[in-house]
């Protein structure tokens, strides 16, 4: 599967790119693991919008990553995370209302 920025020959350019892809796959796991460990210690609740918002931007991360990587599955596994914390923002927002 070609990568969309990957088409270019190594140069600054694409370096800065993959710095800034593993990057976001770096900041992905921090998010998602972090959130699941506030969640385990009672530090936020599930229907918290701190941990929604962890929850989608690690998957935009890992979309992000896994995306550059052409890692299929992982990126449909982390459209189908943020899909589901994005409804679950938006409900318990209108369940507050």
């Amino acid at each position: 599967m070609p990568r969309v920025c990957g088409a270019v020959e190594p140069n600054r350019v694409s370096h800065a790119w993959h710095a800034c892809v593993e990057i976001a796959g770096w900041f992905a796991a921090a998010a998602i693991l972090g959130a699941y460990f506030l969640l385990s210690l009672g530090k936020i609740d599930a229907r918290s919008a701190s941990y929604q918002w962890l929850n989608i931007l690690g998957a935009i991360g890992f979309i992000i990553n896994s995306g550059w990587h052409g890692a299929v599955p992982s990126v449909a596994l982390n459209v189908v995370w943020l899909a589901i914390a994005a409804f679950a923002l938006k409900r318990n927002r209108a369940l507050r209302h």
